[in-house]
């Protein structure tokens, strides 16, 4: 038979493991607060141990997939600088195209801004939509919709605008594209114009086929069109709207004032005009002229011969 200890010793037992379990908790207490004491003294005396921010902030979490995206496109939370909800930019057909990809799916997982220059450099190899029979979407469209997801700050957009060469303009472009769908009227036309003037050639790549264009010509498409790579782009005002409202300077042309050009031209075919028409009145004789006296000529010669 089990012996049972009396009540009083039952009491004794229960209270010292009581007081056991609190003094193992202030212990842990004690211990914990001196650790952060010694860290907060090293963090004092050196700086490279201090943290940069105390929490990681919702930007710069990055998510494996778009499935907290996709999932957060109904609230205003996150909205982009125009005003526009990141997650409804693109239509419904297309966002499940893009994540149903095979490409999406093996690239573009838990990309992060600094992932996006390899992916652009290593796979992107033209500009578009969708194609080919299936409405597949392009590594260019794939890598436009994570980066929906990240939201990249002004800084990235101008680290990814300022590379050159051959080997990132289809990270220019890419980047023009991200900032034509999230950005205000104004900061398009000041961050797009400067591409103008770029002749790098890209292939462009659509249901009929595969074509050659320029940066400075697709720059152009996102300022004036509707439609670009698959995607409505939101009705942006006019750039004459907004000088006429102050909102944007008049834009010099590379190529100078198109009015006094034209002038110029007018006043060069106003002189040839003029030479012309002293020349005429001087009696100077043409080379119709020429010709006529020499067909009189023959006809003289060939009338006296016998």
């Amino acid at each position: 038979m089990r012996r049972q200890l009396p009540r009083q010793l039952c009491g004794v037992v229960g209270t010292a493991t009581i007081l056991s379990g609190a003094l193992f908790q202030l212990q842990h207490q004690a211990s914990s607060s001196s650790c952060r004491h010694n860290q907060l003294i090293l963090q004092q005396h050196s700086p490279q141990l201090r943290p940069q921010h105390a929490e990681m902030s919702k930007s710069d979490t990055v998510h494996a997939d778009a499935r907290r995206f996709l999932d957060q496109r109904g609230t205003s939370g996150n909205l982009a600088p125009n005003g526009l909800n990141p997650a409804n930019i693109m239509e419904k057909a297309v966002k499940d195209r893009v994540v149903e990809s095979y490409f999406y799916k093996e690239q573009c997982f838990a990309l992060n801004e600094a992932d996006i220059i390899d992916r652009v450099v290593e796979h992107v190899q033209f500009i578009g939509g969708t194609h080919g029979a299936s409405q597949k979407p392009s590594p260019f469209l794939c890598l436009a919709f994570k980066l929906l997801e990240l939201a990249p700050s002004d800084e990235i957009l101008r680290e990814y605008l300022q590379y050159g060469g051959d080997n990132f303009k289809y990270l220019r472009a890419l980047a023009c594209f991200y900032v034509r769908l999230t950005r205000q009227a104004k900061d398009v036309y000041e961050t797009l114009e400067p591409f103008l003037e770029d002749r790098r050639k890209l292939r462009r790549k659509a249901r009929a086929g595969t074509s050659l264009t320029y940066v400075d010509e697709f720059v152009d498409d996102l300022l004036t069109k509707d439609r670009v790579c698959a995607t409505s782009l939101w009705k942006m005002p006019k750039r004459e709207t907004l000088e006429d409202l102050e909102i944007l300077e008049p834009r010099v042309s590379p190529l100078g004032d198109i009015d006094e050009l034209l002038e110029e031209e007018e006043e060069k075919e106003k002189e040839e005009q003029h030479r012309n028409g002293d020349e005429a009145e001087s009696g100077e004789a043409s080379e119709g002229d020429d010709m006529e006296v020499d067909e009189r000529e023959q006809r003289r010669s060939g009338s006296r011969s016998p």
